[in-house]
């Protein structure tokens, strides 16, 4: 991945700030070398190319896929992208905040069923 690419922009900093101070649970980390936002270590959004990319769920992954100039997310370039993984560009910033509640749900499920012992291994 570029370092252009990784370095957080403004507006992903402010974004940053609002949801560390809207989520308490919620610290900062890095993936990949980009910095990004998790819960209990597993990361759930991250600045990336301009813009946040997020973990979503079926469904509500596939409705940020159709907001214009949003991609799976492809950290090495490599046209492997990770699955569950979407860029959504900074022209959307104003649904940023709810697509980190949905992927924050989205990974505190996951946490739940794998301390339920019923998640994937």
């Amino acid at each position: 991945m570029p370092a252009a690419e990784k370095e957080p922009s403004p507006q992903y900093r402010a974004f940053a700030a609002d949801t560390l101070a809207r989520l308490p649970d919620v610290a900062e980390g890095s993936m990949f070398g980009m910095r990004c936002l998790k819960l209990g270590g597993k990361a759930f959004a991250g600045g990336y190319a301009g813009g946040v990319t997020f973990k979503l769920p079926p469904g509500r992954r596939e409705q940020a896929l159709a907001l214009a100039g949003a991609v799976l997310f492809d950290p090495a370039g490599k046209g492997r992208p990770m699955k569950e993984w979407v860029v959504v560009p900074a022209e959307h910033s104003e649904r940023w905040d709810d697509l980190a509640d949905d992927a924050a749900g989205y990974v505190r499920a996951d946490q739940r069923r794998r301390a339920a012992g019923s998640g994937r291994p």
